[in-house]
């Protein structure tokens, strides 16, 4: 049941995703079978199994609050015009002994239970299964297809087939009861569909869940160019047999992630909610997890659950990186006569930069930051770390970027430029957003200015600055590369 390196390149990440440790949401993060996200009044809430849910700020710290009735499993949730509907199984998928499943659905004008506006209305069933057909009618998914605008909700369990039926955009109901839903899959549950570039995706979660640290969950996809399948994999399987290209399984100390839901947060930048079944730091318990979402080929894939680190700050739109307006140091060299066979003699490696020599002669004020050839120089290379108690946004904390070695701090100004500080204060303006886009680049945005939306952005050739970010467009892509 839905119970519930160098430059850092999409090749990488098949490598990084697999041992670099992920973050942990904080809180108490802890939910079983959540719902896709959804934004009400500049609150995020989550729902899961048995009733209510999370509820977060700014998507980085999570408590209990959201509230919703009918308990149940399984609930999914989407916002269609001024209404916000959810979904979830009120019988099934085991309770009271049976596979004699029912969804129903219902909507808020407010998922704040302390808005005049909340209050879920018109709780009605609009799916059942009869508990000796081969679907249990549970783990319900929206799809609300951006081509045609017609509403989809798929639905069922382990026990027999995933299921298709069309609802009605404006109620959340059946179009035609009378319709036979329509086999697309089986072998998985918790399904889900997302759209792109033409292609509907069908997303699923295989293996078993509700065993702890011992649930095999993992979540797998197949795509179609019709909202209606068939659904095959990167291997031409079509899910009706079993098939499924893996998106993510167990993971670092985390096992069993399963209940994908889409987040997209425009220009590029798409990320996945979840649930591991356990994280092993946390006792076991079920969490919430989030993820970048990135895409090679049209095929989803999980990004790099960023931590921080020393990098070079790479313009995606030139190759040249960020640095500190100061002279450069030229670096120590072996000087040598002639070239080939008359240059003999030991090999000696050239040493570093140390920045605690090069850094004597840079002013104490703050400077500007431009972008130039990268030459190895200690001006160039910054060191980014998560800010213990500074807030976050949807799955990540702020960071701080320093020049490596140093507190000398990339900030936000006033006028909307950016500049080198002399040292790190906290200050909003100095915490930074770091967003991996789908392609695997980042986007840079510095908190004070967040919710306009600002990013770092090489204008020039050799000019950083903060502007509105253009997914269209490479000025406001960065690459991270390790030194």
């Amino acid at each position: 049941m839905k119970s519930i390196v160098s430059k850092i390149t999409l090749m990488g990440l098949l490598y990084l995703v697999g041992v670099l440790p992920v973050w942990a949401l904080e809180g108490n993060p802890y939910i079983h079978d959540p719902s896709t996200i959804m934004e009400c009044d500049g609150k995020f809430y989550t729902y899961g199994t048995g009733g209510g849910g999370l509820v977060s700020s700014d998507g980085w710290t999570w408590t209990r609050g959201a509230e919703r009735p009918g308990g149940g499993l399984a609930p999914d949730a989407i916002k269609l015009g001024d209404r916000y509907y959810l979904s979830y199984t009120s019988k099934g998928g085991g309770l009271a002994g049976g596979h004699s499943g029912a969804i129903n659905t219902m909507w808020s004008l407010s998922l704040d239970p302390n808005s005049p506006d909340f209050g879920f209305h018109d709780d009605s069933v609009v799916v059942t299964t009869d508990g000796v057909e081969d679907c249990d009618a549970i783990d319900p998914g929206f799809f609300l297809d951006p081509v045609t605008g017609r509403l989809w909700l798929t639905y069922g369990t382990y026990f027999g087939f995933i299921r298709q039926v069309e609802l009605d955009p404006q109620t959340c109901k059946r179009i035609n009861p009378a319709d036979t839903p329509r086999d697309i899959a089986i072998d998985c549950e918790a399904t889900v569909m997302i759209y792109r570039n033409g292609w509907y995706y069908l997303l699923g979660t295989h293996g078993t869940c509700c065993s702890g640290v011992n649930s095999t969950y993992n979540i797998r996809v197949g795509r179609s160019r019709s909202v209606n399948g068939p659904f095959v994999d990167n291997m031409g399987i079509d899910m009706l047999r079993g098939g499924g290209k893996l998106l993510i399984a167990a993971n670092g100390r985390n096992v069993g992630p399963g209940h994908f839901g889409l987040i997209d947060l425009g220009g590029g930048a798409q990320r996945f909610s979840m649930h591991y079944e356990a994280d092993l730091d946390q006792g076991g318990r079920s969490v919430l997890a989030i993820r970048s979402l990135l895409w090679k080929n049209d095929w989803p894939m999980v990004g790099e659950d960023f931590q921080g680190g020393t990098f070079v700050i790479e313009s995606e739109r030139s190759g040249y990186v960020l640095d500190l307006a100061v002279e450069a140091t030229p670096l120590a060299q072996v000087r040598r006569r002639g070239f080939g066979r008359r240059n003999t003699g030991p090999v000696t490696p050239i040493a570093d930069q140390e920045v605690d020599e090069v850094s004597k002669s840079w002013p104490q004020s703050e400077l500007e930051v431009r972008l130039s050839d990268y030459m190895l120089q200690a001006h160039q290379q910054w060191t980014i770390t998560p800010v213990k108690g500074a807030g976050g946004y949807l799955g990540s904390p702020y960071f701080k970027i320093v020049i490596a070695g140093t507190q000398r701090a990339l900030a936000a100004t006033t006028d909307a430029e950016v500049v080198a500080v002399p040292a790190f204060t906290g200050e909003s303006e100095q915490l930074w957003r770091i967003e991996q886009l789908t392609d695997g680049t980042y986007r840079l945005i510095p908190k004070v200015v967040h919710d306009y939306p600002l990013a770092l952005t090489a204008v020039g050739v050799s000019t950083p600055s903060l502007t509105e970010f253009d997914p269209e467009s490479d000025k406001g892509r960065w690459n991270l590369k390790v030194p």
